[in-house]
């Protein structure tokens, strides 16, 4: 087989190109030897010392050296051994072993209208079932929740799609703990942990009414409610870092109950969101004057 090597216009990295594709198309790009898991020859040349980062793709194996030497004194040597190595039959690749890698993220934080709570925003979707932890024991299907609870200071948890609402104790404030909050979930999730495992199921009488899996045996106006909080409730005070959520609907006292979750929960102006926004709203949009709204944990 004949290796040809090429430079690159990084002067630090060169290229061993081979004469048939190694690669179905897939890259690789490896760091150290531990990364280098479903790579052989990676790992081999990682022995050598000046190696820092190989790069495996389509026909080609680029890598980058540290600056101890210089290529011409070593890059036909290096080819001779690559050569060698899959002459005798060494795999390059093995492409079915799934590699645990790093994958950058962003999160920042964002105040909302209650001053014990800050939203965490992260640039990764967490979930497709909005999860609320009261305390650690209501973290069974989040490692993450259960991890955070780990700060003394952390009093609840709301995690919804790509946001994680914490409400804190008083006896922190906010510019003493944001900074380590967010630097731990950007670690945490970068590092591959799990912020919902939604594939843990658990019998959760709240979870089940959560879900409304009985909407269509409802009366037609606990679905009206439902529909209204849905599309022009909810999205709202996603904004914000909270939840809404329907409980039940008395149609005797015309009243609706609804749980509050997230920065909802506890804020100053949710009772005032509640009687000048929603109720209005509900009252408005269903005709009906009688319409009183109750948070059942306001």
């Amino acid at each position: 087989m004949k290796i040809t090597i090429k430079e690159t216009q990084n002067p630090t990295i060169l290229k061993f190109e081979f004469p048939d594709f190694i690669t179905q198309n897939e890259s690789f790009e490896y760091k150290n030897i531990d990364e280098a898991k479903n790579s052989p020859l990676a790992q081999q040349l990682f022995y050598l010392p000046f190696v820092k980062t190989v790069y495996i793709s389509s026909n080609f194996i680029a890598i980058e050296r540290y600056n101890i030497v210089e290529w011409d004194d070593v890059k036909e040597a290096v080819a001779e051994q690559i050569d060698d190595f899959v002459t005798k039959g060494g795999v390059i690749v093995i492409s079915d072993v799934k590699i645990s890698k790093k994958q950058p993220i962003t999160v920042y934080g964002e105040t909302t209208p209650n001053p014990a709570t800050l939203k965490f925003v992260v640039s990764k979707l967490l979930t497709k079932n909005a999860l609320e932890c009261k305390n650690i024991d209501d973290t069974v299907t989040s490692p993450l929740a259960k991890e955070l609870f780990g700060f003394p200071f952390v009093k609840e948890i709301f995690i919804d799609e790509n946001y994680i609402s914490i409400t804190k104790y008083e006896v922190a404030t906010w510019e003493s703990i944001t900074l380590e909050i967010r630097t731990f979930i950007k670690q945490y999730i970068e590092n591959g942990g799990i912020a919902v495992d939604e594939s843990v199921a658990v019998a959760n009488p709240k979870i089940e009414k959560q879900q409304i899996k009985n909407f269509d045996n409802l009366d037609t106006t606990s679905q009206q409610i439902i529909n209204i909080l849905e599309e022009y409730v909810k999205p709202a005070v996603a904004a914000d870092g909270g939840n809404i959520l329907f409980d039940s609907y008395d149609e005797k006292e015309k009243r609706v109950k609804v749980v509050l979750q997230g920065s909802c929960n506890g804020c100053p102006s949710s009772t005032f969101t509640l009687k000048n926004g929603i109720e209005n709203m509900l009252k408005d949009m269903l005709n009906d004057d009688a319409i009183i709204v109750e948070a059942l944990n306001a």
